[in-house]
């Protein structure tokens, strides 16, 4: 009995690291991530991933139109796709 406990401790020791430093983490990030997106509102300032700033005009349930420039350029995009959020 006691080789078979030496031998499971290993093992689970790795797991708990593994859990604790690369896991939990990646879970706490990915709630943040929701949250900003279920959070989005008209006159958000955003930066899209690819690297597009605007405003947010309209917010539907997948997608948000946002105004790019001064000339009023606006683009539908995915709610996925928003980088961050800045309410200004």
């Amino acid at each position: 009995m006691p080789d078979l406990l030496r031998a499971l401790i290993l093992p689970i020791g790795m797991f708990a690291i593994l859990y604790f430093f690369m896991i939990r983490p990646q879970k706490k990030q990915q709630e943040k991530k929701e949250e900003m997106i279920s959070n989005l509102r008209v006159g958000d300032n955003i930066i899209t991933i690819g690297g597009i700033h605007g405003v947010v005009n309209v917010v539907k349930e997948d997608m948000i139109t946002i105004e790019t420039s001064s000339t009023k350029t606006r683009l539908d995009v995915s709610k996925w796709a928003v980088g961050t959020v800045s309410s200004e």
